[in-house]
């Protein structure tokens, strides 16, 4: 028998139900099909027999407890994560199941082949020689990132109601919506989720423990040209479209997501539309140092302001909002939790992989607001799009991660 014996049929279960955020939305959450699940979710850990579960009216999240069985003095921990998938297909998701994978032959996903998962193509897949691993059908994304993360979350918990013997302190755990379009932990409420210290468990393949993150800003520009005939345009016409490639030209040539990695910062421009007589750009703005993530920000709005002098007037305007902040700046100051993650990975067998990670965390805005959440390993590869895919036994090295967490923060 399976050590947890519902960790793939949940996971399944979950992956099949679209739960996509909504980014043009402004309620919480997002999307109806996130609150249906979320409520799903509540019904689930009712059933378990969990105390104090509920929806947290401010954030949306759903908490839940699950009671110390020690009379030693031992921290809270608790265990987060989102519901919502990435902006991709979500619709009809139907996972598929690779047993006993040889680590060198190519899956095909859908039916005619047009997509597979190439070793030459994906060299993770070469890590998984001998696991079941579970794809999609190439036409959506699979939702690890990160049903995997729930399912592991509700497998540890059963397996320590299952096992008594285990001791542990109380243990939180919270399940939220919007986390892929940046808003989910905005309104976390960490009075009322009530942990001393938590963990999202939101990470990639087997070993990664994120307490460092980038620093992130949000960077919209809005030109407003002045359109005539061409044949009429010396000296009268501004074409919004130009000032717009100016604009990103002016940026640095080599700070682009594709020709950086490691602490490396970067400006992507994910939106670019507009004509002559108005263009926008969108842009996420990053870096891992808040000094050069500060100076980036200046450099942004600098050129806007230089274009603007040259014109004599404004015609680039700039909109810039923080999305969040490097969590490592809190955690430095309380090594523990991540100290515990490690030694509770080294315990189970896994090597643990630290670094710097290339984005955010809902632990990025918790870690602020008071209660350290560093980041660790749910399993999931290539996330968000149709080459996504996760291994069955990294799922549940995860879940055995986050048992041996709760027992090693009852021995302090």
């Amino acid at each position: 028998m399976a050590k947890y014996p519902e960790l793939i049929s949940n996971f399944l279960k979950f992956a099949k139900t679209n739960t996509r955020s909504d980014p043009k939305s402004d309620t919480i959450p997002s999307s109806e099909r996130e609150t249906k699940f979320l409520n799903m979710l509540k019904d689930h850990l009712t059933g378990m027999g969990l105390d104090q579960v509920h929806t947290n009216e401010k954030s949306a999240y759903v908490f839940a407890t699950l009671p110390g069985n020690t009379d030693r003095k031992s921290p809270t921990v608790g265990f987060i994560s989102h519901i919502d998938t990435a902006d991709f297909n979500s619709e009809n998701i139907e996972p598929q199941i690779v047993e006993n994978y040889d680590g060198k032959s190519v899956i095909k996903l859908d039916q005619a082949g047009e997509y597979t998962l190439d070793p030459a193509v994906f060299p993770s897949l070469k890590k998984y020689q001998g696991d079941t691993l579970i794809t999609t059908d190439g036409t959506t994304l699979l939702g690890s990132d990160d049903k995997s993360g729930v399912a592991e979350i509700i497998a540890a918990i059963t397996y320590l109601q299952n096992h008594p013997e285990i001791e542990h302190g109380d243990i939180k755990i919270a399940f939220g919506p919007d986390e892929e379009i940046g808003t989910g932990a905005d309104h976390f409420d960490v009075a009322d989720f009530g942990a001393d210290v938590a963990y999202t468990v939101d990470g990639g393949p087997l070993g990664d423990l994120n307490y460092e993150t980038f620093n992130a800003a949000d960077g919209q520009v809005d030109i407003k040209g002045t359109d005539v005939h061409p044949a009429e345009a010396k000296g009268i016409m501004v074409n919004a479209i130009q000032l717009g490639m100016d604009f990103h030209a002016a940026l640095p040539e080599f700070d682009r997501p594709e020709k950086t990695d490691g602490r490396q910062g970067f400006f992507h421009v994910y939106d670019f539309k507009g004509s002559v007589d108005h263009t926008h750009l969108g842009y996420i703005i990053r870096d891992h140092d808040r000094e050069r993530f500060e100076a980036r920000k200046r450099l942004f709005k600098g050129i806007a302001d230089q274009m603007n002098n040259e014109f004599g007037e404004t015609r680039v305007t700039v909109t810039l909002k923080d999305q969040y902040y490097n969590m490592g700046e809190v955690i430095q100051k309380n090594p523990t939790v991540v100290k515990v993650a490690e030694q509770a990975m080294k315990n189970v067998g896994v090597k643990p992989h630290i670094f710097p990670v290339r984005g955010g965390t809902d632990g990025s805005k918790i870690s602020y607001m008071g209660l350290p959440t560093p980041n660790i390993f749910a399993g999931g590869e290539n996330m968000h799009g149709r080459f996504e895919y996760v291994s069955e036994q990294t799922m549940e090295k995860a879940t055995d991660v986050i048992v041996e967490i709760a027992k090693l923060f009852a021995e302090k």
